[in-house]
């Protein structure tokens, strides 16, 4: 559906040198059970997320990582209800995105460990350079996750930050081709299957939407 590598490059993105990866390759999971880190909602809308398989991606940050996209088009109030959408008319735009600048969402309580900005906005459909805007951050317990492809970022290097505080916005910069958020978590150099918190979605998002329709 996208692009999936993040390609997370020292080198500008106007550069024609050969980028060098920002982070490591991850270690190999092949061998050993696959861990996995639970991680608060980073939409408080309606998503859904395509994942890499172990081994499609090997960079820290990559490696089991998900791109995710809100969706959008359902009217439970109308007769028909309507079809889970990513986009309203034909997707030629960026606001036509349903996620276009959706706010993100800190994944758990943690610290900004690092920012990178890349302010070049993609045309949908059309394959972008990297680096990736990103915002890495850390948990007390050493887990780091990423998310890249972010916009109007709100927070800086070494703020704290709790789970469900806004930190950004969907952007589609780097190696994107429409607007996503990817993400990827790690613990050292061991790359992490990512579970999202159902209980903190359905204060999040479910209460949300008991509120509009009401």
């Amino acid at each position: 559906m996208l692009s999936a590598a993040l390609a997370l490059a020292a080198a500008s993105p106007q550069s024609s040198a050969a980028p060098a990866p920002i982070l490591p390759r991850a270690a190999a999971t092949a061998n050993a059970p696959i861990e996995e880190v639970l991680l608060s909602p980073l939409y408080g809308a309606s998503f859904m997320c395509s994942e890499h398989w172990e081994g499609q991606l090997r960079s820290i940050g990559d490696a089991l990582g998900q791109d995710c996209m809100v969706i959008g088009g359902i009217d439970e109030s109308a007769d028909e209800g309507g079809f889970p959408r990513l986009y309203r008319t034909n997707g030629k735009d960026n606001a036509d995105w349903y996620g276009w600048r959706e706010e993100l969402l800190a994944p758990f309580d943690g610290v900004v460990k690092r920012i990178v900005v890349n302010s070049v906005v993609n045309q949908p459909g059309t394959l972008g350079k990297p680096p990736a805007s990103f915002i890495i951050f850390e948990r007390a317990d050493g887990t780091d996750v990423l998310y890249a492809h972010v916009a109007d970022v709100r927070v800086k290097v070494g703020d704290r930050v709790n789970a469900g505080q806004v930190v950004a916005v969907v952007g589609n910069n780097g190696m994107a081709r429409a607007p996503h958020t990817h993400i990827g978590a790690w613990r050292g150099s061991t790359p992490l299957q990512i579970r999202w918190d159902l209980r903190a979605m359905a204060k999040l998002i479910g209460g949300a939407a008991a509120e509009k329709a009401n």
